[in-house]
C-alpha cells in the first residue's frame, strides 16, 4: 500500500494571528508558551494520511478515534479555504460517501487541492 500524502494540521500557516498573539504573551508568565504546547498537541492529535485505495483520519493523543474510508466509496470532496488559508496553502478538506454530513473533517491541512487530486 503506497502512501500518496500523510500530514498533520500545520500551525502558523492554519491560524497565523494565534501563532502572533502567542508570541507577545510569551514574556507575560510563559501563557504563550502554553497557549504553543497545547496547539501543538492538538495538531500532532491529528493526521489524514492518503493511500492508493483509502483515506485514514486519526484523532486523539490517549484515546484515538480512526475513521478509514475506500476512495471508491468517497462521492465529493469539499475543500474550504478563506482569503488567507489560500494565501498560506491550509484549508479544510471535508469528504463526503453516502449522507449529508461529511464522514470526515480535516482542519488546517496543509496543500488541501493536491489531498483532492490524490483523492479524484
Amino acid at each position: 500500500m503506497k502512501i500518496l500524502y500523510a500530514e498533520h494540521p500545520v500551525m502558523f500557516k492554519n491560524n497565523p494571528f494565534k501563532f502572533i498573539l502567542a508570541l507577545i504573551l510569551i514574556p507575560v508568565f510563559g501563557l504563550g508558551l502554553i497557549i504553543f504546547l497545547i496547539w501543538h498537541l492538538q495538531n500532532k492529535a491529528a493526521k489524514l494520511t492518503v493511500t492508493e485505495t483509502e483515506i485514514l483520519f486519526e484523532q486523539g493523543l490517549l484515546s484515538k478515534e480512526r475513521s478509514e474510508i475506500k476512495i471508491d466509496s468517497v462521492r465529493t470532496i469539499k475543500v474550504k479555504q478563506s482569503f488567507f488559508n489560500r494565501i498560506l496553502g491550509t484549508g479544510t478538506i471535508e469528504l463526503y460517501t453516502a449522507g449529508d454530513s461529511p464522514e470526515i473533517v480535516a482542519v488546517g491541512m496543509p496543500n488541501p487541492n493536491k489531498i483532492r487530486e490524490y483523492i479524484n
